[in-house]
């Protein structure tokens, strides 16, 4: 990997989870749970696809397609098991 591929990936990947809390909101927490989702979901499809050997929508050497997929399971899934309230006695 290019270092002008790894940061458009930053880049990217920030914008994401950027972008995902400014369409369901929150604090300064929830942002930066969504950006530390959308970096880690970003690079995990990356390296899932680089494993697998899948070339779905990539942009030089980066898998943009699977990693762009990876981010948005992340956020999903990390903004469905931040809904859990706890309850105090």
């Amino acid at each position: 990997m290019t270092l002008p591929a790894f940061i458009f990936g930053v880049l990217i990947s920030t914008f994401y989870g950027a972008a995902f809390h400014f369409w369901k909101g929150g604090g300064a927490v929830r942002l930066l749970l969504y950006l530390i989702l959308g970096w880690a979901g970003f690079w995990t499809g990356h390296l899932v696809a680089g494993l697998l050997n899948w070339s779905f929508d990539s942009l030089g050497a980066l898998h943009f397609g699977t990693a762009t997929v990876g981010a948005v399971v992340f956020l999903a899934v990390g903004y469905w098991l931040s809904l859990v309230e706890v309850e105090r006695k």
